[in-house]
């Protein structure tokens, strides 16, 4: 499908991978402005991220020289255990040797020939994954894994989700108060309930909270609980899934735990599974609610939320009655530890 709204960047993609394997420092092989806003966000997440600040010199004469001297400075001055050098469109464009300049460091680092010119977006997650497994920092049968979660997601993405359509107009969903106040009126009614997280990656430090609070202000409510909170992935993913279960137990909540954060993608059937187990009159699923069916679903009220203006026409067009959007929501996870507190969360807790 050819797209005229924008979509996801394979350099950003892979910045972010670099990230979920525990690289401590990136280097953008690139200029300045490459990928700003993701690099300054990276950084707060604790992973450095450096550019070699290509000009227009650069651009004729080639950048190896000044890729090498970042490449120094990071090791003297960061003092990483891991670097990662991530490529940009210039530098595929001009044809530079990154792997070649790696010898400039003693650091254990991998390089990443991607560009922001395919298709899909998780070219440069699958580009950075090869680079490490041949680093030996990830197994084999782990590369293989991610690429089968990639592509499961891709498919969710192009059946129901932000890439079904050519341009897909943002909303902002309903309004927060209104279908809040339904969803506690259909708990303390003693209507069955399923409430399912099934979040990707660090965004499950905000959509965590949209269970905590259901189960705060309804607690003796029929509301079967369920995230995808299982420990696999990469270092960082299974270490965020602990701090999150640990959170949501702190809050008095043990939910059952169907699949991992990196397998969002692919758990729908068996999301729907225990959809048609429990039988719920109402579900209330957040996180990347168009993983599931529009099978598992109909004839219950659902209350979908996400963090994808784009996303809201496509679940609405799958039967959800409540399609609400959590405003800003990367931005907020990214180098959190702890559980934070969602607006429909903060919401649902004012009526009490």
């Amino acid at each position: 499908m050819d797209y005229i709204q924008p979509r996801p960047s394979s350099i950003v993609a892979a910045l972010y991978t670099a990230r979920d394997l525990k690289v401590d420092v990136a280097i953008l092989h690139g200029p300045s402005g490459c990928s700003f806003k993701h690099a300054r966000l990276l950084e707060e997440d604790g992973m450095r991220v450096l550019t070699t600040s290509l000009a227009d010199n650069e651009f004729i004469f080639g950048g190896q020289e000044a890729l090498e001297r970042v490449l120094i400075r990071a090791e003297e001055t960061f003092h990483p255990k891991r670097m990662a050098v991530i490529g940009t469109c210039v530098s595929m464009i001009i044809g530079e040797d990154l792997q070649s300049a790696l010898h400039a460091t003693t650091v254990p680092s991998i390089a990443v020939d991607v560009h922001a010119g395919f298709k899909e977006n998780i070219e440069g997650v699958i580009l950075t994954l090869v680079a490490a497994a041949e680093a030996g920092w990830i197994s084999g049968e782990e590369l293989e894994r991610q690429r089968r979660l990639l592509a499961a997601a891709n498919e969710v993405e192009r059946l129901r989700g932000a890439a079904s359509r050519t341009y897909i107009e943002p909303e902002r969903g309903d309004l927060k108060h209104t279908a809040a106040q339904r969803l506690l009126e259909l708990a303390r009614s003693g209507a069955r309930g399923m409430a399912v997280m099934n979040a990707k990656k660090e965004t499950a430090y905000m959509f965590a909270d949209e269970l905590l609070a259901l189960h705060e202000v309804a607690p003796d409510a029929p509301v079967r609980y369920l995230a995808n909170l299982e420990q696999r992935g990469l270092p960082k993913v299974r270490l965020d899934a602990e701090r999150i279960l640990q959170g949501l137990e702190a809050g008095g909540l043990t939910p059952e735990l169907v699949g991992a954060l990196d397998e969002y993608g692919a758990l729908g059937d068996q999301i729907g599974e225990e959809i048609i187990k429990t039988d719920p009159e109402f579900i209330l699923l957040v996180g990347v609610p168009h993983a599931v069916p529009a099978r598992y679903t109909e004839g219950r009220e659902v209350f979908s939320i996400t963090n994808g203006p784009r996303q809201v026409a496509p679940l609405r067009e799958l039967g959800h009655q409540h399609v609400l959007v959590e405003v800003d929501l990367h931005p907020k996870t990214l180098g959190v530890r702890s559980i934070v507190e969602s607006e429909f969360g903060a919401v649902l807790r004012s009526l009490r």
